[in-house]
């Protein structure tokens, strides 16, 4: 399988298409503001016409990937990629798969059948942590690992870290071999991003 069919071939839609607005919630303690992780899915992965996200690939500051959404249409946001998103009531999607599903707590599962010899598995790694990324650091983070067998010796594993209020910030594909040998194949990480709802 194909690296591309895997990050790339998620129409960086899937994989890399952050769309965000959303702010953290927060509670009362003592007369005091207590930030908290927000449990909204969409506030993960938030999806809004105009948001736009600059990538280093490798961590290369000369390679990167620009990301921008461009439209909705069909209850979908659709990116210069060819990427397309929508979140739902279980979580949010491109039209074969959830990326990210409640809840959003440590261990949680669920799958996707995306063909009839493809089938990805996820499971939420961390939850509510910090994250970092050279766009910046985060308080309330998700690491998600996607799992999906390419042959009897080799699973494809891809890591993604979504932060509160900005989405995906970072991606880390490798090929793992049936004796856990882990070979790292590529990483993506946000560099910069401009939300149209946040101003930055």
């Amino acid at each position: 399988m194909k690296l591309s069919s895997v990050v790339v071939g998620w129409g960086l839609g899937a994989a890399l298409v952050v769309v965000g607005a959303g702010a953290c919630a927060s509670r009362q303690r003592g007369g005091e503001q207590e930030s908290r992780p927000s449990e909204s899915l969409a506030a993960y992965y938030p999806l809004a016409v105009g948001n736009r996200w600059t990538y280093r690939v490798n961590g290369r500051v000369d390679k990167t990937v620009d990301v921008e959404v461009l439209k909705e249409e069909g209850g979908y946001f659709h990116d210069n990629q060819g990427g397309q998103l929508a979140v739902d009531g279980f979580g949010v999607r491109d039209r074969k798969r959830y990326l990210l599903r409640g809840p959003l707590a440590e261990g949680s599962q669920w799958t996707n059948v995306v063909s009839v010899s493809s089938t990805e598995r996820y499971r939420i790694l961390q939850s509510g942590v910090p994250c970092e990324a050279p766009a910046g650091s985060f308080e309330h983070c998700v690491r998600v690992e996607a799992r999906n067998r390419v042959d009897a010796t080799t699973t494809l594993v891809n890591a993604l870290t979504f932060a509160e209020g900005v989405g995906l910030v970072r991606v880390e594909v490798s090929a793992e071999k049936s004796n856990g040998e882990r070979m790292p194949q590529t990483w993506l990480e946000l560099a910069s991003f401009k939300l149209q709802d946040q101003g930055r």
